[in-house]
């Protein structure tokens, strides 16, 4: 248990669809219930693996239509644990409310909040980044986790790190939105940048008192909500409140406003991290190179005069010719056909099939 943290609770927000995975990834079969990487786990299962060491309390917060699925991919994470949202309402209120029941059940405590979509192959090196946070976090700072950056990708958020704060965590100077490739080529040669991953530690009395300032009416509706979530009146108040409470990332509801008031902090973290938000990442982590990948099928994968060919899913053997990073997708709703370069607008493919599809 050398990896434990006192008084801590793990917080797993599963929400998203992952359309950039289409057709893989729907809205009834998101991404992080999908076993991406052939490797027999899917990303919520590998992420509550992760975590179980920090804590002896999970809470995941899900989508009502994704509550069984999450269920039963996860029987190590007590049915009471399993927060269920009626519909999005983004990342604040989800991991606001968390907050909130964490404290109706057991009182102030540091909680961590990491996406069940991610992949870190070194679980130790993460565990390790977030008991410094929490160290961080218990001096009443928000604390982030930023990802060294390998790339000037745009893809990514940046946080700029300015003086040391305590051990290896250090304040925040600003978040910057996701940049233009000039921006990010700039950044990452001015160093002093981390990718913002979404990953954020905190008491949960500092968080909730930051939302009191900012966002004063969802605070007060997750607490209403969490006062009734054990008791019979769950049902009623959660579709009379829930609908009304503010639609808003964290990131804009708590970490910039914070950050410009120098309450946020950042630990900066060397573990190899991934968020596989499309198939040209999705390729990258299975190695794909000259040689074809196959993923999730047995069935023959051949090339003629065409390099980098990702084929995810299928039972007849495909061929692609003379198309170099090529991607090829078939599930049992549809079958995309695209190259790499253009994988980040997989996300409108659905959008783009008549209605009745």
């Amino acid at each position: 248990m050398s990896d434990f943290v006192q008084d801590f609770v793990t917080v797993i927000p599963a929400g998203g669809v992952g359309s950039r995975l289409w057709p893989l990834s729907q809205p009834h079969r998101p991404k992080f219930l999908l076993d991406l990487l052939g490797t027999g786990r899917t990303l919520i299962q590998d992420t509550v693996d992760r975590v179980l060491p920090l804590s002896e309390r999970v809470v995941i917060v899900t989508g009502e239509r994704h509550a069984a699925g999450v269920g039963a991919q996860v029987p190590e994470v007590p049915e009471a644990n399993l927060v269920t949202e009626p519909s999005p309402r983004d990342s604040m209120a989800a991991i606001a409310l968390a907050a909130a029941l964490i404290e109706e059940r057991w009182g102030p405590q540091v909680m961590g909040s990491f996406a069940a979509d991610h992949i870190i192959p070194d679980a130790a090196a993460f565990r390790e980044t977030v008991a410094q946070a929490a160290a961080a976090a218990r001096l009443g700072k928000v604390v982030t986790i930023g990802i060294t950056p390998t790339e000037p990708s745009t893809a990514f958020g940046y946080i700029e790190m300015g003086d040391a704060l305590d051990g290896a965590a250090r304040h925040v100077t600003a978040f910057t939105e996701k940049p233009d490739a000039e921006t990010a080529a700039g950044m990452l040669a001015r160093g002093g940048f981390v990718w913002n991953a979404g990953m954020f530690v905190m008491r949960t009395d500092v968080l909730l008192g930051h939302l009191d300032r900012l966002q004063p009416a969802l605070a007060g509706g997750v607490r209403e909500i969490a006062a009734a979530w054990d008791t019979d009146a769950r049902a009623e108040v959660l579709g009379r409140v829930w609908p009304t409470l503010t639609k808003i990332a964290i990131d804009h509801a708590i970490a910039e406003p914070v950050a410009a008031e120098g309450g946020v902090a950042v630990v900066p973290a060397s573990f190899e991290w991934h968020d596989v938000g499309d198939f040209d990442s999705l390729g990258e982590l299975s190695g794909a190179g000259g040689e074809p990948v196959a993923i999730g099928r047995a069935a023959a994968v051949g090339t003629v005069g065409a390099r980098g060919a990702i084929v995810v899913g299928g039972t007849k053997p495909v061929v692609v010719v003379g198309v170099d990073d090529a991607v090829v997708v078939e599930s049992d709703e549809a079958i995309l056909v695209t190259v790499r370069s253009a994988a980040q607008r997989v996300k409108d493919a659905a959008g783009s099939l008549p209605s009745t599809m």
